[in-house]
């Protein structure tokens, strides 16, 4: 068990029973020994609708109540409402989740009253766990009051205040359910404001949908979903329900950053925080300064905190699957949202099909006046670890071995370490190597001036990757 770019993550074999019974009893000693807690004070418990997700749940609330906290179960629902619940009831809490990963995989993603736990918390819990590690754990699942009414109630509330009524009318919509906890408040936010919905793809078992780098068999579907009900888009999201997917007319998945790109614009950013993995493009195209960060919202969330120390009050954030995060209250034509510094799916798909609305464009003739580089991403997966880690040791080691390495691709004339290795090529193409921090994944980011051009360095780049880890046996 670890810690990633997302909370803790882990095999479902490895999570299920004491593991999650001691990291719950980990945080909840953190908490109180920390004073951001006391003995007796409500903390909350999610979940998504992995199979996994109920037994983890139960352990939990078992394990929280144990250490003292008075557990209250907000059963299944998207993370940012978990959070948004929190907030409003001044109280921690859990979600038990693996987002976009295998339903043989589960995480924990902590939160305290104020907000997603950072860095220097997750070192706590961790130390607080190796001490906790030989000892007897008591495993047994708990019960809680059931709060999921009220924390759904206050989160559809704010969903459904975000854009002008009738804002969406003249569209029709497909929302693709799958199994993401964000399906039911999806279909009713597109209907409230005004467009045609067309319900798809409903699954009672968990599919791993990654909005971030969408699989083939998912674009196929979606292709086929718009070409059959004539639709203007299709909307879905993440397990959890953190993570935006959007697609256009023609069933083509909409950039994640270029979600948060649009989103900045609607909500008139002055600050934009975002990792070094989304598009570089992003600069060019708003008056909005723009802070880069290392990939996973802890750091996004850091870098928001530091400019509004600075004095800056319009401040938010993105990553580059979409999810977007707000440090600052936010005015809109419709009222106001107030700070959710943690990964929202649902402004960053209704803020690009209201632009679309408004501009009466499609939402492929929307992206397309952004002009932003074309930039793909795509995995490895279940590479080792001790793979990963070997060729980025290789290539930080000299400059003569990162240039050696991409010689089939190209020139290297920059580079930054801020996370992973991202270089720009004399050519101006980008290519980002970066570990998975939660999971056997090499992920490979690139930039070009074309579609083509891409795809074709994406490939490159995977099969450089490939030949690193057979040329070394490793």
């Amino acid at each position: 068990m670890k810690f990633g770019t997302s909370g803790l993550r882990g095999l479902v074999t490895d999570l299920e029973g004491r593991a999650s019974a001691l990291y719950a009893q980990a945080f909840a000693t953190h908490l109180i020994r920390s004073g951001l807690a006391k003995t007796g004070d409500h903390i909350l418990v999610g979940r998504d609708f992995r199979p996994s997700s109920p037994s983890i749940a139960a352990t939990c609330i078992g394990a929280l109540e144990r250490a003292g906290l008075v557990p209250l179960d907000c059963g299944a629902l998207p993370t940012p409402a978990l959070a948004l619940y929190g907030l409003e009831t001044g109280a921690a809490s859990l979600m038990i989740t693996g987002s976009h990963i295998p339903a043989d995989r589960n995480g924990i993603k902590f939160y305290r009253a104020d907000g997603e736990i950072d860095k220097p918390d997750e070192l706590q819990i961790s130390a607080i766990a190796a001490e906790l590690g030989d000892a007897e754990i008591d495993a047994t699942p708990g019960m809680a009051p059931d709060k999921s009414d009220a924390a759904n109630a206050l989160f559809a509330k704010r969903v459904l205040s975000i854009l002008p009524a009738g804002a969406l009318t003249g569209l029709k919509i497909g929302v693709y359910q799958h199994s993401t906890v964000a399906r039911d408040l999806l279909v009713e936010a597109i209907r409230h404001y005004g467009a045609e919905v067309v319900e798809l793809g409903f699954s009672e078992d968990f599919i791993p949908v990654d909005t971030e780098a969408v699989s083939p068999e998912t674009i196929a579907s979606l292709r086929q979903w718009v070409r059959e009900h004539g639709l203007d888009a299709i909307v879905s999201a993440d397990g959890d329900g953190d993570r935006p997917l959007l697609s256009d007319e023609t069933g083509e998945p909409v950039r994640g950053d270029l979600l948060g790109l649009i989103s900045s614009l609607f909500l008139g950013a002055d600050v934009v925080v975002t990792p070094v993995t989304s598009n570089s493009g992003i600069e060019a195209n708003g008056s909005f300064r723009v802070v880069r960060t290392r990939v996973g919202s802890p750091f996004v969330i850091a870098g928001m905190s530091e400019a509004l120390a600075a004095g800056h009050e319009k401040v938010m954030g993105f990553e580059a699957n979409g999810g977007l995060l707000t440090a600052s209250t936010f005015s809109l034509s419709s009222g106001s949202i107030r700070p959710l510094p943690t990964r929202d799916s649902f402004l960053p798909v209704l803020a690009p099909l209201w632009l679309a609305a408004q501009k009466k464009l499609r939402l492929s003739q929307l992206a397309e006046d952004f002009r932003m580089p074309v930039a793909m991403a795509d995995r490895l997966e279940n590479f080792p670890i001790e793979t990963s880690s070997a060729l980025m040791k290789y290539l930080r080691q000299s400059d003569k071995n990162l240039e050696t390495f991409l010689s089939p691709i190209g020139k290297v004339s920059k580079q930054s370490d801020i996370d992973g290795l991202r270089v720009t090529l004399e050519d101006g193409r980008i290519i980002h190597l970066r570990p998975s921090g939660n999971a056997p994944e090499m992920r490979c980011y690139v930039e070009a001036p074309t579609e083509e051009a891409a795809a074709a360095l994406l490939e490159d780049g995977l099969a450089l990757i490939r030949r690193f880890a057979t040329e070394r046996n490793i």
